[in-house]
Formats: C-alpha cells, sequence, structure tokens
C-alpha cells in the first residue's frame, strides 16, 4: 500500500480523495495555488505544496510544478481526481517516468479513449455498437452532405478532442451544411487545438446511459451498472440518476455485459465509464471517460462500493476483492450537481460564503468543501457541491430529494438549488419521461 499520495486537484474531489486516503492509512499531500490558499482540501491534507498563481495553466495545469511537489515530498503515488489533467497522456507517462505511480489507467489507454475517431474505431473492434456516421474526420463540405444523404438529417458535427458541448454542431439540411462545418472547426480549433471533425447520425430523443467499470491488472473486470446522464444543458450534466427509469432488467445488464466484456477485452486498468445515446431500445458508444466521474457517488450509495479506495487498491497492483456476482445493487440514487450560478441566468457567482448548512439525514450525502466564510475564487468550475440521495425505490429517493433541498442553505452567493427545485418537481421528470434536451426545453434555452 502506498504511505504517501499527492492529489493533483482541488475542490470537492481532492477532499473526496484526502478522505477515501486517510480511511486506508495513506497520508495526502494537497497542492493549490495561491487563490487556494484557505481550501478545505488544504485545510485537511497532512501536507500542503502552493504550486503557483491563480489561473489554472500556471497552477493545477503545471506539469513540472506539480512533479516537483511530488518529488519534494516524497511521494509515492498521484492522483489525478477528474478534469485538470486527469485524462492527458502525456501527464501519466510523465509521473511514471518519475517513478511515482498513476492512480488511473495506463497512458496508452487514456491516449486511446481521448481521441473520439480512435475510440470509436477501438469500439467497434471490441465489438460496442456505434451511432451511424464518418469512420474518421471528414475533411470537406461534400463529405458532409454525402453522409446526410446517406445516413439521413439531421447529422451532428462533432469535434475529435471535443468536450463540454464545444466544436458541435446540428445540421438539420443540406443548406446547413458549410456554415457548421466552419463554425464546427474553428471552435474545435479555438478550444482544444485541433480543428478535426467527425460526423454521426443525430438523434432526436435519446437517452445518455453510462456504464461504471473497474478493471484491476489480473484481467478481471466488473461494470457496477448504468448511470441516466440524461439531464444536460450545453452538453454539461446537470443531475444524474441510477438505475436509468429508461432501462428494464435485461437491457441493463446487455450493456453492462458487453461494456465489461469491451474492457476485458482491452486490458484496462482501474476505473473508467462507457457513455451510449439510447433510444427505442438500441445503444450505441460515444466515448470513454478514463478517469473518475464526477457523478460516481450515485454508483457508490446502491453498490455499497467505495470507488475511490478501489481504484487506489488497483494502482497498488492488487487483486478485486470480488467477482460481478457478488455486485449487489440496492434501491435508487440520484444526484444534484450544486453550481454557484445564478439558477436562471447561469451566470457564475464567485464570492464568500456567509452561511452554509447542508441537509443531513438517512441517505443523504453532500460532497463539498464550503464552509461558512470561504471566499469562492473566480478561477475554476463552477461546481461547489454534490447532494446525493439514495432511497429503497426512486418514489422514496425523489421525496427525500425534495425534502434535502429544502434545507440546503448557502448563503452568498447564487447557487442552482432553486433550478433543481423546478426540475424534480416536473411531470416528465417524476415519470422518467425525459431525454438529453428536456431541460434545454425546459429552462427556455431550446424553443
Amino acid at each position: 500500500m502506498f504511505d504517501k499520495v499527492l492529489i493533483a486537484n482541488r475542490g470537492e474531489i481532492a477532499l473526496r480523495i484526502h478522505r477515501a486516503c486517510h480511511e486506508m492509512g495513506i497520508q495526502t499531500v494537497a497542492i493549490h495555488s495561491t487563490a487556494d490558499n484557505d481550501a478545505m482540501h488544504v485545510r485537511l491534507a497532512d501536507e500542503s505544496v502552493c504550486i503557483g498563481p491563480p489561473p489554472a495553466k500556471d497552477s493545477y495545469l503545471n506539469i513540472p510544478a506539480i512533479l516537483s511537489a511530488a518529488t519534494i515530498v516524497g511521494a509515492d503515488a498521484i492522483h489525478p481526481g477528474y478534469g485538470f489533467l486527469s485524462e492527458n497522456a502525456r501527464f501519466a507517462e510523465l509521473v511514471e517516468e518519475h517513478e511515482f505511480t498513476f492512480i488511473g489507467p495506463t497512458p496508452q489507454h487514456i491516449r486511446m479513449m481521448g481521441d473520439k475517431i480512435v475510440a470509436k474505431q477501438t469500439a467497434a473492434e471490441l465489438g460496442l455498437p456505434l451511432v451511424p456516421g464518418s469512420p474518421g474526420p471528414v475533411e470537406s463540405i461534400d463529405e458532409i452532405k454525402a453522409l446526410g444523404r446517406s445516413i439521413g438529417y439531421p447529422v451532428l458535427i462533432k469535434a475529435v478532442a471535443g468536450g463540454g458541448g464545444r466544436g458541435m454542431k446540428v445540421v438539420e439540411n443540406e443548406a446547413q451544411a458549410e456554415e457548421a462545418f466552419n463554425l464546427a472547426r474553428q471552435e474545435a480549433l479555438a478550444a482544444f487545438g485541433n480543428g478535426a471533425v467527425y460526423v454521426e447520425k443525430y438523434l432526436g430523443r435519446p437517452r445518455h446511459i453510462e456504464i461504471q467499470i473497474l478493471a484491476d491488472t489480473h484481467g478481471n473486470v466488473v461494470h457496477l451498472g448504468e448511470r441516466d446522464c440524461s439531464l444536460q444543458r450545453r452538453h454539461q450534466k446537470v443531475l444524474e440518476e441510477t438505475p436509468s427509469p429508461a432501462l428494464n432488467r435485461e437491457m441493463r445488464e446487455r450493456i453492462g455485459r458487453l461494456a465489461a466484456d469491451a474492457m476485458r477485452k482491452m486490458g484496462y486498468r482501474g476505473v473508467g465509464t462507457l457513455e451510449f445515446l439510447f433510444q427505442d431500445g438500441e445503444f450505441y458508444f460515444i466515448e470513454m471517460n478514463t478517469r473518475l466521474q464526477v457523478e460516481h457517488p450515485i454508483t457508490e450509495a446502491i453498490t455499497g462500493i467505495d470507488l475511490v479506495r478501489e481504484q487506489i487498491r488497483v494502482a497498488t497492483g492488487a487483486p478485486l476483492g470480488f467477482a460481478q456476482a457478488d455486485v449487489k445493487f440496492s434501491g435508487h440514487a440520484i444526484e444534484c450537481r450544486i453550481n454557484a450560478e445564478h439558477p436562471e441566468t447561469f451566470v457564475p457567482s464567485p464570492g464568500r460564503i456567509t452561511e452554509y448548512h447542508p441537509p443531513g439525514g438517512l441517505g443523504v450525502r453532500v460532497d463539498s468543501a464550503l464552509y461558512a466564510g470561504y471566499r469562492m475564487p473566480p478561477y475554476y468550475d463552477s461546481l461547489v457541491a454534490k447532494l446525493i440521495v439514495a432511497g429503497t425505490n426512486r418514489n422514496e429517493c425523489l421525496m427525500r430529494l425534495r425534502r434535502a433541498l429544502e434545507e440546503y442553505v448557502v448563503g452568498g452567493i447564487d447557487t442552482t438549488i432553486p433550478l433543481h427545485q423546478r426540475l424534480i418537481a416536473q411531470p416528465d421528470f417524476v415519470n422518467g419521461d425525459y431525454d438529453i434536451h428536456w431541460l434545454e426545453r425546459l429552462v427556455g434555452l431550446k424553443k
């Protein structure tokens, strides 16, 4: 087991990793920018190292500074959390070259799944179903028009190196192809330094279903069920639940088995999530995240398995302590992402926390690094808390979630708590009848 782990992240996920390490008897090292001197993860860690000024490029994305910090404190391993450098294959390589253990997949698998074209080609080879589309990047408007005629409009142009909805454009008909192609390439180049795009069939009312995978270095792979992540705003997840109201037992067993078999063939290690669109009873692979997901707590809630603990164990070379048959799913869980944003305009709202009272009670968990008096900096992601609620069934879970949202107090800044209260009161959501465009229609982003 490791003696000391450096946590290459901040906020609630850094705190989550710190807690898992301490429960395993592992010392932790927090890195931080000057803007995070008073952050909770810095206060609670056994050691902390300031690695730069507030901008992420000078601190949390500063690979030489992070590796120097790990060397200075004598860390055994580095956990990247999610975001920042968690899916940077070169960072994973450098961690290992400097003789630290990277708590995550191999650099090869990170690189493979980070390129969406390569990821789709790999998925096809592994037997996963794909959305119809181009086999690789498209180079011309004529190619897009030909694909539109072949697979039918509308089609979706997507950045090869994309994420978060950037470099993504819907083409309703042939007349829109040229403008959408040019805009998608410009956005992709500006956001990712790579203007390459590809095309796939645009599905009108799909669900976003993802499968949680856990694999060790001994060939053992299990899936931990699905999460429904269809409630999205501008391709950013807002609320997730498990199990999905859209799937029956046969469907979830089928896609879970497919995902686990694919990862076994690939020789994957650690935690990972395969993401699919689901429509009319069919699954279509779209991408894989080679890291811990923001929404991992709801999987923990219905399985009782600590995913961060398992990540760390696998990184030491230990085998999984259970097989697929040992994984038991119980009840229902929902996660609300609480952002420091105005609940209607979504304008970011950094500032000083004047009051803070998280909800509690049976089946309620809050992952947050907030505290009264903390000044939330304006330099990073606006996610400030995750409210995770579990119940014996979906109805009990919803009732408990309503109560928990009513109890939650965050003073001094705007948050999206009122948005969550609004959306879980909608009949469509209560009935489980929603898709990836539903939330944008609700808040008026799509007419």
